[in-house]
């Protein structure tokens, strides 16, 4: 069993993840079979990693309360795959039970774990864990505190001593942040850097790209890191590529404008800036989505000068949310021709033998894998 980091790897270019909040139109139970295949299909293409979200009560938001109990589900049906939180709310978490859950979950996963870490959620999810929403920044670096106290093996309260013992996870963790200042922390730490497709923009700068707002984020994220500290950047992606335009475009149509509609009778964040009557395009832009075939999406993420000082390039086909099958097309094509084109290669090791597969589509002039 290899308890080695990931970034302690030699690799010539990013690695490659798969994201999902688990928000297949279907019951819960459902959710979580699907997304099961989804990672086990990514491991089979040669994904190196799996990253799924914590979410409380709102499952138009995201579909899973408990990451820890499903990576374990994922862990036991697939070999090779990496498996990260993106994130654990951990200002609504007992820090000592999230330590020994990742603990017993590395373990039974052969060492495969990596743990994304964020202050977020809605205030009706902290008022509903008796936490006030403006003490989350707070709570967070408390229990971060005994978190990391715990991995450790840092005597704790009491007198005791994490059991299983996980030093191996201090160096795993990755923070989300949408600010130079917490970039500048998960720096100081040594942690992963966790940059989201969701990043709000500023008040005075509604059209700022994704790349405007997290180039300062990266920064001041390296100049903090300690010397000789290696770099882990994720910048995770909306992705959906299909065969052809016409189908990529019909999925972006229904699933935007969804949401679109969703967000215009909330006060949700991008409210004021997206009509759900707009051009699709409009609303790909808005939503910062990646959307067309391999040669589309390609062209539009050479674009993303973010993206493309990433260590870990992760992509989620939310808020698109096409079906199942035309997911696992997705997962093919980034595999196939997209991947490839930003700089990843595929690190060789055995293949999730249960892992469907479709047949290809032609497809001419397009990138293939070196």
């Amino acid at each position: 069993m290899s308890l080695t980091p990931p970034d302690s790897r030699t690799r010539s270019g990013p690695r490659l993840g798969f994201f999902s909040r688990l928000l297949d139109d279907v019951p819960a139970g459902e959710r979580y079979r699907l997304v099961a295949a989804q990672i086990a299909h990514a491991e089979a293409h040669g994904f190196d990693s799996a990253w799924i979200a914590q979410h409380h009560f709102h499952e138009n938001e995201g579909g899973l309360p408990s990451p820890f109990v499903f990576l374990a589900h994922v862990a036991a049906r697939t070999q090779r795959i990496r498996l990260g939180t993106g994130v654990v709310t951990l200002p609504l978490e007992n820090a000592l039970r999230v330590a020994e859950d990742a603990a017993v979950l590395d373990l039974l996963s052969g060492g495969r774990l990596e743990v994304g870490l964020g202050t977020g959620g809605t205030a009706e999810s902290f008022e509903a864990f008796g936490v006030q929403g403006i003490d989350r920044g707070a709570v967070f670096a408390r229990n971060f505190a005994v978190l990391q106290d715990a991995w450790a093996g840092r005597e704790l309260a009491g007198g005791v001593r994490l059991y299983p013992a996980a030093p191996q996870l201090l160096q795993r963790i990755w923070q989300a942040t949408f600010s130079a200042e917490g970039g500048a922390r998960a720096g100081a730490n040594g942690d992963g850097l966790m940059l989201s497709r969701t990043q709000p923009r500023p008040a005075g700068a509604p059209q700022a790209t994704l790349s405007d707002i997290q180039n300062p984020i990266i920064d001041a994220y390296l100049s903090a890191l300690p010397a000789g500290q290696g770099a882990r950047i994720l910048g995770s992606r909306t992705l959906f590529v299909a065969d052809s335009r016409q189908e990529a475009l019909r999925w972006a149509e229904a699933g935007l404008r969804r949401l679109a509609q969703r967000h215009a009778a909330s006060p949700a964040q991008w409210a004021a800036r997206v009509d759900p009557q707009a051009p699709l395009a409009e609303l790909i832009a808005a939503y910062d989505a990646h959307v067309g075939t391999p040669d589309d999406v390609i062209a539009s993420l050479h674009a993303d000068t973010a993206l493309a000082r990433a260590t870990d390039i992760v992509f989620q086909v939310h808020s698109i949310d096409p079906p199942h099958e035309a997911i696992l097309r997705s997962i093919e094509l980034t595999a196939s021709d997209v991947a490839p084109a930003l700089g990843w290669r595929r690190t060789p090791g055995p293949a999730h033998a249960s892992a469907p597969t479709h047949p290809p589509a032609a497809r001419a002039g397009l990138l293939q894998p070196a």
